[in-house]
């Protein structure tokens, strides 16, 4: 008994794991392609050549080895996608690119066909089974050289002619300012942008000046207050002293000035020349001199 239900437990845990498999296989896309190569991404030979972009729309890494790509509704097994390569474990939300040179000895990323530029284009994945569909486009005829043919959101169901070429990387970049995108329509000449900055700063000074001379009345309010409180007499309402008072200042300044020790310092300078100059030697010869006159 427990060895039955040993064995449903492995069949059952075989099969979800062959589900999510699944699953994750047909979660591929191809994403973007590029028919006609002339000034734009070369591969790993230094060759330009047209290219087939898919892309993992799970949140899970998919190996699409053993997978194929076709250009022929009637040959879904045209290109075989080699096995063992690491490469073609694509990770989430991630791109590969094909190389649509029709020398598939190159490598896993090179195919077995070329696209024509005359004529649409067909390209389809199959799963490993070679007949589950996972995904399929045609191309529309005269493609412009050096321009891609894509999603417009990695992943989803609308195609259209990309404004910008981007192998291995999202098909919508934002690469602008939606803001700034809105003044180049709205405000074309710029008179809306100069006046919304000389607004904000005339308010800015208007601030400024409301805080200042508020916080310079505050102030003299409290320097009265202590004043009043010190016993300080003829202050006005304003904090100015009285011109009594102003004038006693002034004395008394002058005072200290007049009375006070100061250092005069002389700016004359003086330079003696001396007599003679000093060495050992003449020091010696003047000591004999002194001691024969003794």
């Amino acid at each position: 008994m427990i060895k039955n239900q040993t064995g449903v437990m492995l069949l059952f845990i075989l099969f979800f794991s062959a589900g999510i498999q699944a699953q994750r296989v047909t979660s591929m896309r191809i994403n973007e392609i590029l028919v006609v190569n002339e000034d734009n991404f070369v591969d790993d030979y230094g060759k330009r050549s047209g290219w087939v972009e898919l892309y993992n729309n799970s949140a899970g890494t998919v190996n699409i080895g053993g997978c194929f790509l076709t250009d022929d509704p009637k040959n879904p097994q045209k290109y075989p996608i080699p096995k063992g390569d690491v490469l073609t474990k694509i990770p989430p939300r991630q791109h590969i690119l094909f190389w649509a040179d029709g020398n598939a000895s190159k490598g896993t990323f090179h195919l077995n066909f070329k696209l024509d530029p005359s004529k649409e284009n067909y390209i389809a994945l199959y799963d490993a089974d070679g007949k589950t569909l996972v995904d399929e486009i045609k191309i529309p005829a005269n493609q412009s050289p050096d321009i891609s043919y894509g999603r417009k959101i990695d992943g989803k169901e609308e195609w259209s002619t990309l404004k910008k070429v981007t192998p291995s990387t999202n098909n919508l970049t934002l690469d602008s300012n939606e803001k700034i995108e809105n003044f180049k329509v709205n405000d074309s000449s710029g008179i809306g942008m100069t006046i919304t900055a000389m607004a904000v700063v005339f308010l800015g000074l208007i601030l400024l000046y409301i805080v200042f001379k508020y916080v310079g009345r505050t102030a003299v309010s409290m320097s009265m207050k202590r004043a009043q409180e010190a016993g300080v007499e003829n202050i006005s309402p304003k904090g100015e002293m009285d011109e009594g008072a102003i004038f006693a200042a002034i004395a008394t300044a002058l005072y200290e000035v007049t009375e006070d020790v100061h250092d005069i310092e002389s700016t004359v300078i003086t330079i003696q020349k001396v007599t003679r100059r000093y060495s050992p030697w003449s020091s010696k010869i003047y000591g004999l001199m002194d001691q024969l006159k003794r």
